[in-house]
């Protein structure tokens, strides 16, 4: 599995996850007695969380990262206001897009970041000039397609200048952020950070959202009981222990899925097989993507690897998470390289399945817990 918004969670943390909490409630009233392991749960996994993200405070509450996205604009942002992303076409996420996204129902109008698609990152000097032209009321860096920190630093005095807010959506690379090895956006001029917690972060489907002292009322009372009521406790217990895992091992973690994720790209493109970027080192994240336009080339190589028992998505983001968490290296990157060559040099599917198949079986375990 080579999906990069997929990874494996623990035995420990499954465990939490099908345990008893998911039959229970809780109100910040406390409305339902007999919560009181609830309350401290939630405290310390806001604790944690704060600890390993550099945050002043955090919310385990959102039952995803579009929720997160939906907190952090309908608290940071009023109707007619104007929010400032990556565009859909240049590997934004969709959700927080004109495209029938998020800031459409709340009468929010989109502004998109002018984007170097070369560099696969936000042009910096143009986006200085739109925010300082145009002023938006939230400004969230982070996309979809994300192979290179953002550079938020660099725009966070011509946002501050604006009367502009920042968010960063990491609901790639909060794995990467967790493990110190991709950037820090609440170091660099982020208010807040937010995103899904199962993608680079090897936690339970669901979301998270924290920042810096002074908004977290705001942010909090937005998300209370307005956005979300029931938070899944049993999410909140599971996310906790990968938080912890995120603590103890994240940074090993962290080093090795992005040494993955370059030995991938190069291999492949030693290969013969297109990859963005390759002038400039591939990648730095758990993301490697293929330089491949022809929408039906990308359906039958996409069908042919499903077919060899190799699964990735329709926008050819090649993910390495899974794999690092089963035990790979880069050495085994390598291998994984040949099979995806194979079967774009128009090998039969059948063939490679074989080994495929064999190669995933040699790593059954589960690591960095």
């Amino acid at each position: 599995n080579l999906i990069p918004s997929e990874n494996l969670t623990s035995h420990t943390v499954r465990q939490l996850l099908s345990g008893d909490m998911g039959h229970r409630y809780r109100a910040d009233d406390r409305f339902y007695k007999g919560t009181r392991f609830m309350d401290e749960l939630e405290s310390l996994g806001e604790k944690l969380a704060c600890e390993v993200f550099g945050a002043d405070w955090a919310s385990l509450r959102p039952l995803s990262g579009h929720m997160a996205d939906m907190i952090a604009v309908s608290t940071l942002t009023k109707p007619g206001g104007s929010i400032l992303t990556v565009n859909p076409v240049d590997g934004g996420y969709p959700g927080l897009s004109d495209q029938a996204g998020y800031p459409t129902f709340v009468n929010v109008r989109n502004l998109y970041f002018p984007f170097d698609s070369d560099r696969m990152n936000i042009d910096v000097d143009k986006a200085r000039g739109l925010i300082g032209d145009e002023k938006p009321s939230l400004v969230v860096f982070g996309q979809s397609f994300f192979l290179f920190p953002h550079r938020v630093r660099e725009l966070a005095d011509a946002c501050s200048s604006a009367g502009s807010r920042i968010a960063f959506d990491g609901s790639h690379v909060l794995g990467l952020i967790a493990g110190g090895k991709f950037q820090k956006p609440l170091e660099e001029g982020a208010e807040l950070l937010l995103g899904s917690t199962h993608k680079s972060l090897f936690g339970p489907q669901g979301g998270i959202i924290m920042g810096k002292r002074g908004c977290e009322s705001e942010v909090k009372g937005r998300q209370f009981p307005g956005l979300v009521d029931n938070a899944h406790w049993n999410r909140v217990a599971a996310l906790l222990w990968a938080l912890d895992e995120a603590r103890r091992v994240g940074g090993k973690y962290a080093a090795q899925v992005i040494a993955n994720s370059k030995a991938l790209a190069k291999a492949l493109h030693e290969g013969g097989v297109p990859v963005k970027c390759s002038e400039y080192g591939f990648t730095e994240s758990h993301q490697t993507i293929l330089d491949v336009k022809d929408q039906k080339e990308i359906e039958a190589f996409t069908q042919r690897l499903e077919d060899a028992n190799i699964i990735v998505d329709h926008g050819i983001r090649l993910g390495t998470c899974e794999a690092t968490r089963r035990g790979m290296k880069a050495q085994d990157m390598e291998r994984v390289a040949e099979l995806l060559v194979r079967v774009y040099k128009g090998e039969e599917p059948s063939k490679v399945r074989t080994k495929a198949t064999k190669l995933r079986r040699e790593f059954n375990r589960i690591l960095y817990t």
